[in-house]
């Protein structure tokens, strides 16, 4: 053992001058022809020396891919560069030669990592897709990094790199391994699964739900890493109302045992238990309203409409959607029948529709335009984030900056983008500066660079000095980008703020600016509309 793995101080030299001296692959690479890669075999050796020498005790490993597998067990691709690797059409089409055998490849090594305990971070930066589809798995069970990049060379994906190794005010770092959750729930409330950086230990008790939502049949699950802002998305169900109705005015537990070993080597144990009062749905229906968090609910509906997302087809996966929510607005909102006019929503629920509608048109579930390599990123990152990182990931925060006041949230819609406005769009992966026609104008004249336009100069600086706050804190380094209104660039904008201007309607009567979009997408007022008209119809 010891002539392979050595405590840092002891081989530090050595180490530092074996990465020195670490050089691309002298061997040649025939015209026409990708490099041999052999990235399954690498990883499955790492996996085997770990699990013979450490099982079961918190380690890393750290796979830097700068290209698809060629060969070996896990290729993605042959090495003929005029076969195109899989796009989404391929696999939809069933035209996929090798993926089905590298995705099992990569899933049984997944499995046996997170059965030994260890985490396995994924680093990607190629300018194509390198196989991140088929090696989600090794991320998505052990609670590994997943970084997507265009260069190891870039200051992104050094930066984001040196993020990984973060340490807190006691010097040691943000990470933990080895961790174990258990869920306790008193009698009338079960367990029906988790999603999230985890695998299930298959432990089997009286709060377990024979309904399965996730990694469900257990009330146990294994996060190999951890970290101070990683989630994971519990769902229960309320049984035994018929046999033994729920006693009124009573209380029903949860009881979360989390247990995991500190960076400092510490075993750590934390234990939160929760009551909540039982409302009867029939009798008592505001109560239920009044405690509804559509924040928490739009996050987990995200969810659990990628996790079906994963194994179903996707317009599948938009009408259960869709239903899910026609149901919630029959079952919650206020209105008569067969009048959509009359139709309200207290304002504990005001906000869900609208994160619905940006979740549908997320590229959570809209996989045109994306590889399958960046939708497994995305899908990966929305699993893990805390509750405000991944709203803002389904529904992007947009703030305005211009000369009458200070910078404010506004609309993500088309008629905020005005003329003499600078607009700041942090999507989560992208943090966008869009300036506006007039404000571009200005800008190429220079007048931020003549003193009487000191005020100018400091309103370009305003939206970069807030970027930059955000871009010191975030991991993975977001991508920053600064455009003009009508640049190349400004699509960004563009295909996330609510169409409610388009090319067809952009000359109607009343439209005071904004900017039209050039998309047959529904707006949010048209999607209100048919939503209010199908949650009164009788019908559905």
């Amino acid at each position: 053992m010891n002539r392979f793995l050595q405590p840092v101080h002891k081989c530090d030299m050595s180490l530092t001058d074996l990465l020195g001296e670490l050089q691309r692959d002298p061997w040649p690479v025939g015209t026409g022809k990708r490099p041999l890669r052999s990235t399954g075999v690498a990883l499955s050796i790492a996996v085997g020396l770990l699990e013979c020498t450490y099982p079961n005790t918190g380690a890393r490993i750290m796979l830097f891919v700068g290209g698809p597998a060629t060969q070996g067990p896990g290729m993605v691709i042959n090495d003929e560069l005029k076969t195109p690797i899989r796009s989404h059409h391929d696999i939809e089409k069933d035209n996929v030669k090798y993926m089905r055998k590298a995705v099992k490849h990569f899933d049984s090594l997944a499995k046996r990592t997170a059965e030994n305990g260890h985490v396995v971070d994924v680093y990607s930066c190629a300018l194509d897709q390198t196989g991140l589809h088929e090696m989600k798995f090794l991320a998505n069970y052990t609670g590994g990094h997943m970084v997507m990049g265009d260069s190891f060379n870039t200051a992104l994906f050094k930066q984001t790199f040196q993020r990984v190794f973060a340490k807190d005010v006691k010097g040691e770092f943000r990470m933990a391994f080895g961790a174990q959750l258990e869920v306790k729930t008193s009698r009338e409330v079960k367990v029906s699964g988790a999603i999230g950086p985890c695998v299930s230990t298959n432990m089997k008790s009286s709060s377990v739900s024979d309904t399965e939502i996730g990694m469900g049949g257990t009330c146990q699950w294994k996060f190999c890493g951890l970290y101070p802002n990683t989630t994971v998305a519990l769902f229960f169900e309320v049984v035994n109302q018929h046999s033994a109705p729920i006693p009124q005015g009573g209380r029903g537990c949860v009881q979360f045992i989390t247990q995991y070993q500190h960076s400092s080597g510490q075993r750590r144990v934390r234990v939160t238990t929760l009551a909540r009062n039982w409302a009867d749905a029939a009798t008592n229906i505001q109560h239920i309203a009044a405690g509804f968090d559509q924040e928490a609910s739009a996050v987990l509906m995200a969810r659990l409409a990628v996790h079906r997302a994963d194994n179903e087809e996707g317009p599948d996966v938009l009408r259960w959607l869709d239903r899910m929510l026609i149901r919630l607005c029959q079952k919650f909102g206020d209105y008569h029948k067969e009048d959509p006019n009359s139709f309200r929503f207290s304002d504990t629920f005001s906000l869900y529709p609208q994160f619905m509608f940006h979740l549908r048109r997320s590229q959570f579930l809209q996989v045109f335009n994306n590889s399958p390599d960046e939708t497994s990123y995305y899908r990966h990152m929305l699993m893990r984030e805390d509750l405000t990182q991944c709203l803002i990931m389904i529904q992007p925060i947009l703030y305005a900056y211009s000369f009458s006041g200070p910078p404010e949230p506004v609309l993500l819609d088309s008629s905020s983008i005005l003329p003499d406005r600078i607009l700041l769009m942090d999507t989560f992966f992208q943090i966008l500066i869009f300036h506006g026609d007039t404000i571009a104008s200005w800008k190429n004249q220079r007048y931020q660079e003549k003193p009487e336009h000191e005020n100018f100069r400091q309103l370009l600086q305003a939206p970069r000095d807030d970027a930059q706050d955000i871009l010191q804190t975030r991991f993975p380094m977001p991508r920053y980008i600064e455009c003009d209104q009508d640049s190349s660039q400004s699509r960004f904008l563009l295909s996330k703020v609510n169409p409610s201007q388009t090319h067809n309607n952009m000359y109607a009567w009343g439209q005071d600016g904004g900017a039209p979009v050039l998309t047959d997408d529904v707006s949010l007022q048209v999607f209100m509309d048919h939503l209010k008209k199908l949650a009164v119809s009788s019908a559905s």
